[in-house]
């Protein structure tokens, strides 16, 4: 898939990595030139309001699908490597962000607020310790966040696929 958002080019991105990875600063500045529909998966799996309380899976991908077949050109970014790898038969651009350990936590702790997530800057302040462990963990844990299975992903996939370190 083309990136530039040329006339009649079809854009499907997805974009893995780790929190603080660059995820959502790629997926706005690769959104913005043609505004190319976004999606922060955050904002599907998660119950609204809510911190840390998962929404039931077949409601998460009830709205992924449904993103993905109302826009015919589409940004799709998160650490969820189910999520991520449901996409894949659209034949999207995969964009693993891996910049390392340090530029992720420098990057969350230097991030804004965001009002999509927190209620308010103090609440994401809050939060900055557990997910400074969370993302420091990525490097060793197994599943769906991981760095282990995102490399997974990333070199299974035959189709076309950028890894930004």
């Amino acid at each position: 898939m083309v990136r530039d958002g040329r006339a009649g080019v079809t854009m499907r991105i997805v974009i893995i990595g780790n929190s603080g990875s660059g995820k959502s600063t790629l997926a706005r500045r690769l959104a913005a030139p043609a505004q190319t529909p976004m999606l922060d998966l955050d904002t599907i799996v998660w119950e609204p309001g809510k911190i840390a309380v998962a929404r039931p899976l077949p409601a998460v991908h009830a709205d992924l699908d449904r993103f993905c077949a109302e826009h015919a050109t589409w940004i799709v970014e998160g650490c969820y490597g189910g999520l991520a790898e449901r996409l894949l038969p659209l034949g999207p651009e995969l964009i693993f962000m891996n910049p390392g350990e340090e530029a992720c936590l420098r990057n969350c702790r230097s991030r804004p607020w965001e009002p999509h997530k927190y209620a308010s800057p103090e609440a994401q302040d809050r939060m900055l310790e557990p997910l400074l462990a969370w993302v420091s963990d990525y490097y060793r844990r197994d599943g769906d966040a991981s760095l282990a299975r995102h490399r997974a992903i990333f070199d299974g996939y035959a189709g076309p696929r950028r890894e930004l370190t």
